[in-house]
């Protein structure tokens, strides 16, 4: 989700994409809104791949326009909640960020399977930039 807090008291959501987890259509698992209705997400394909597990960690570029993910917490999680991510690998997707209107787009050039590593599959939990990112910059 992506939020407009230029006003911090009124935060308006700009953008929003679904990239895994559980919720998904098919899977057994429903979410409640807030009237009691229940429902599932479209999750999208990205090259032929079908996304697994859910996202977990991010990572946003320093001009704000690329938003990393990858989709593994720690194995005890993995295997309890995303069994066939831990069979196949994960993955890393970047979602871009329009800065000037709002809005999150997948970009569908980007995705880098940790499935298809040598001795894989392996599973993605964290990525940094060198030199740092902004968001650990902000701690600096």
């Amino acid at each position: 989700m992506e939020y407009n807090i230029e006003d911090p008291k009124n935060p308006i959501l700009t953008g929003q994409l679904w990239v895994g987890g559980l919720v998904r259509k098919g899977s057994s698992v429903v979410a409640e809104a807030e009237d009691g209705t229940t429902y599932q997400v479209e999750v999208p394909e990205i090259q032929g791949n079908h996304l697994r597990g859910g996202p977990q960690m991010i990572q946003l570029s320093l001009d704000g326009k690329r938003l990393y993910v990858t989709n593994s917490l720690y194995s005890k999680w993995d295997n309890q909640f995303y069994a066939e991510m831990v069979q196949k690998g994960g993955h890393m997707l970047q979602i871009d960020v329009d800065t000037e209107k709002g809005g999150l787009a997948l970009n569908s050039s980007f995705f880098v399977d940790f499935g298809a590593e040598p001795d894989g599959p392996s599973l993605a939990h964290e990525m940094r930039y060198p030199g740092g990112d902004c968001t650990s910059d902000i701690w600096i």
